[in-house]
């Protein structure tokens, strides 16, 4: 598939089956996130894959445990998809996902948002591309925050100077795969000259 057209296709998949992906897969994934631009070609962010189910879900558990609805933006997201903004009884922040990719970023670099969020977008384009359905799940300063996560982190070998900045989550829609939504091109803008 071309690239535009992977891209067109795409979508954030919030429902998923148990089916665990290939360990094969997720190597791809990883390796198309490490290969992402980023600030200054510093190679800084790490990527660190998790094939386990149990874990998966105790770290989408962690990631909601604190979230504060008051600072969303908006109040429905999809009802075909639905997200944690649109059910608040959601206790799962990555869906039932069997898989999730999660980037970590120096704590005090200026760029490593960005660089984590590069990162992300490779590894679900890459996903999209082997048949994977996956979705870019924020939040991630927040996750580790407690004992457990901490502990989690220490388990994981990651410096004390990173800090979770984003998820992956991977795995296969559970029924129909989302239909595109109708793109508002009135948030574009070229401007030849000020």
């Amino acid at each position: 598939m071309e690239l535009s057209e992977l891209i067109k296709n795409r979508r954030s998949v919030r429902k998923y089956t148990d089916r665990q992906i290939p360990r094969r897969a997720m190597e791809i994934i990883i390796e198309a996130g490490l290969c992402a631009p980023n600030a200054g070609g510093g190679q800084r962010s790490i990527i660190v894959g998790v094939r386990n189910t149990e874990l998966t879900e105790k770290i989408g558990i962690m990631n909601i445990a604190d979230f504060d609805r008051s600072t969303l933006a908006g109040s429905f997201v999809s009802k075909e998809q639905p997200s944690i903004i649109d059910a608040p009884a959601m206790k799962n922040g990555f869906y039932g996902a069997p898989s999730v990719c999660i980037i970590f970023s120096q704590k005090n670099f200026l760029y490593g948002i960005p660089d984590a969020f590069c990162c992300a977008e490779n590894m679900v384009l890459t996903a999209t591309e082997l048949g994977i359905s996956s979705c870019i799940v924020a939040r991630g300063e927040e996750t580790f925050k407690s004992e457990e996560g901490i502990e989690i982190l220490k388990k994981m070998n990651i410096p004390d100077n990173y800090i979770a900045r984003c998820f992956v989550i991977l795995g296969y829609c559970n029924g129909e795969y989302p239909k595109p939504k109708h793109i508002k091109t009135q948030r574009k803008i070229i401007l030849e000259e000020l």
